[in-house]
Formats: structure tokens, sequence, C-alpha cells
């Protein structure tokens, strides 16, 4: 059983790593040079129900803990003039919440506890055949090819293999601007006591302007705004941003003038809910090229969790995959679709008019930790 995944984000590896404990051999085929070739992002709090489930299946829980930051896990939400609505504090030291864990060490931590050749770099997909015997021919951005019997598509929100099961159209729901700040306690002292250790939500109107602590002693800066019909290049420049922060505390506002790079704009977008498709023998998708989320904290926590029940049920069923794939999908389609329509109406509720009031009355009726956009 030749196993392909595509995509070595943390659905992928998990993936991965959770058949290589039950005996099952996978390669991965991931599109960057190496894993150091670009930044993974900010920091993600991992839910004990998903991501933290499916690390312990993979037999790295206490990788985790020794990477994880507990008190990460403090979130603050303030209103333009920098009067605080919600306030979280954890129980210092405890891991019985969601403890925040930057991207790169969990993406570390996962490639480390792999054999050395099961990453192969510099390999995108772009595009997959079936077989007449049964499997798949893949090709990849340079022409070469392999085949495989098993296809499984952990390549994100513009998935090469999602096109091979649903011609869903994503929907654009809303811009991310990111900026960071390095050095900061050295730097900008002010701006590290601004965050703390986890993350500073500033919530206007249609707009939030975020930051969160990093474990190198970095700052990520995220700036979310509806949906529009600027051109993306609008949002590369700090005065054309400062300009939309116009009128807040400019101890807020110095979070964008301290970004040490020009601003990086990207299009957020999301799948229908409910979204299926009709199972097809040896192929299946996991993370955000089966359910595409706005960014509510659960995109890589329901990655992780995709990766540890597929395997499970590979690693199961190994005489009769596309079994194990039925059963699979049939759970996730059923897991995700609330999730699905939880994130939306929170992604709805942080950039709309009346975000300040909704946001309290929000965490009151349902006192829970935060979750920062993942």
């Amino acid at each position: 059983m030749r196993i392909a995944i595509a995509g070595g984000g943390l659905g992928g590896l998990t993936l991965a790593r959770i058949l290589h404990q039950h005996g099952v051999d996978a390669v991965v085929y991931e599109r960057e040079a190496s894993r150091s070739a670009r930044p993974q992002g900010g920091a993600l709090d991992l839910h004990p129900e998903s991501g933290q489930q499916a690390l312990a299946e993979a037999g790295l829980a206490g990788r985790f803990r020794s990477e994880a930051r507990p008190e990460g896990e403090e979130h603050r939400i303030v209103d333009p003039t920098g009067r605080t609505l919600v306030h979280h504090e954890p129980q210092p030291g405890s891991f019985s919440g969601r403890p925040e864990i930057d991207r790169s060490a969990l993406r570390d931590l996962l490639l480390d506890s792999l054999p050395g050749d099961t990453v192969v770099w510099r390999h995108r997909l772009v595009a997959a055949t079936p077989r007449p015997d049964g499997g798949w021919e893949l090709t990849f951005h340079g022409g070469h090819r392999t085949g495989c019997d098993i296809l499984i598509g952990a390549d994100g929100a513009r998935s090469v293999v999602r096109s091979l099961l649903t011609d869903v159209q994503l929907s654009y729901v809303a811009t991310l601007v990111e900026l960071n700040i390095e050095d900061v306690d050295r730097r900008h002292p002010d701006l590290a006591e601004l965050v703390g250790p986890g993350n500073l939500w500033c919530v206007g109107v249609n707009q939030i302007l975020a930051a969160q602590r990093l474990g190198d002693g970095s700052l990520r800066v995220g700036i979310s705004l509806r949906a529009d019909d600027r051109p993306i290049d609008t949002y590369r420049s700090k005065h054309a941003l400062l300009d939309m922060f116009g009128g807040w505390d400019p101890r807020l506002t110095a979070l964008i003038e301290a970004g040490d790079s020009a601003p990086t704009p990207r299009p957020i977008e999301a799948m229908p809910i409910g979204t299926r498709w009709a199972s097809r023998p040896g192929i299946t998708l996991i993370g955000d090229a089966a359910h595409l989320m706005p960014p509510a904290g659960e995109g890589a926590n329901q990655a992780m969790l995709d990766a540890a029940e597929l395997a499970g049920r590979l690693a199961a069923n190994p005489a009769d995959p596309d079994s194990a794939i039925r059963t699979y999908e049939e759970a996730m389609f059923t897991r995700t679709h609330p999730i699905a329509e939880m994130s939306a109406r929170v992604q709805a509720m942080m950039l709309s008019p009346t975000a300040a009031q909704d946001i309290i009355r929000f965490f009151t009726a349902r006192p829970a930790e935060p979750a920062p956009a993942d």
C-alpha cells in the first residue's frame, strides 16, 4: 500500500507520523525547499479534544509539553481607546487548557519524529491522474512523476487534490495583513508589556488589530479587515494601514509602526459550510483541503484530528483502504460541519459594526479560552 501525502504542513506530517507509529509507511511530498524555507506563521493553541489528542496518538505528548507555553493562553481584548473588554488569565504552569506553541516549533517536532526520507522536498504536485489498474500517477512541477496506491490531499486552501473530488468554489471572507516585530523586549518594551505573554485583540468597527507573543521573543501582528474591493497591494503600505486606524489610541497603532518589514497581506477564503463529496477509491482529503474555514482557532486542530482519525482507520483496515477512507470521510463531515458554522459566526461577529458588544456577550455567556486566529 503505497501512500502519498501531498503537503507537509501540520496535518500531513501528523498523518505520516501516526501511520509510522502503526508500521505503515507514507511519503510526504512538500513544495517548499526545506523546513526553513519560509516562516511558518505565528503561534496556535492546541485543543485537548483535537490537536493535543492527535499528538498523544502520535506519541508526542511529552515533547509537546516541553515546547508549549501555557502562559501564552493569556488573552486580552480591548477597544480602540485601549479599554479592556475581556481578560483571560490562565492558571500559571497549567497544561489543562489550550497551551500555545509556535507553528515552527510544532512543525519541527513532527519532522524530527519521522524517518529522514519521509518528506520529499521541492515536490509541488501539479496533477494526479487515475491509473487503469488503480492508484494514481502523480506529476510534480518540473516534470517528475511517480505513482501511488492512495493519495491524500493535505495541500491546504488551494488544494490540487481537492479538484479530483469536488469542484467547490472558495469564497473571499476577509483580508489578513501580517507584520513581525523582532526582539520586542529589548527594542520595544512598551509593546512587550502591552501584549503580555499571550494575545492581544484590539477590536473596532469592521476591523481588528491583534498581536501575539512568540517563543522566540518576537511579536506577530495581524490586521483583520472585512472583505472589500480594494486591490491587495493597498495593504502593503504602513501609511495606508495607519489611515484605516485613524483615531485609535497611539499605543495600539504603534504595533503597526514598529513592524520590521513591509506589511504582508493575503485574502482569507472559506469553503461553503457542509461541503461533501462522493467517496472515490484511493483518494481523500484532510485539513484545509477538506474543510477550509475562517480562522477562528480550529483549522490546525481539525487538520491534526483528521490525520489521527484517518491514520487509525487505515491502520485498522489495511486490506480494504477504500472502506477505511469512506468511514473516515463520513465521520469527518459530521464532526466538522458544526465547527465550520461556529467559525463563520465568530468571523462575522469579530468583523462587525457591533463587535465590541457582541464579544462581551459571547465570552460572558460562554466563558471559555478565546483562541487566536490560526
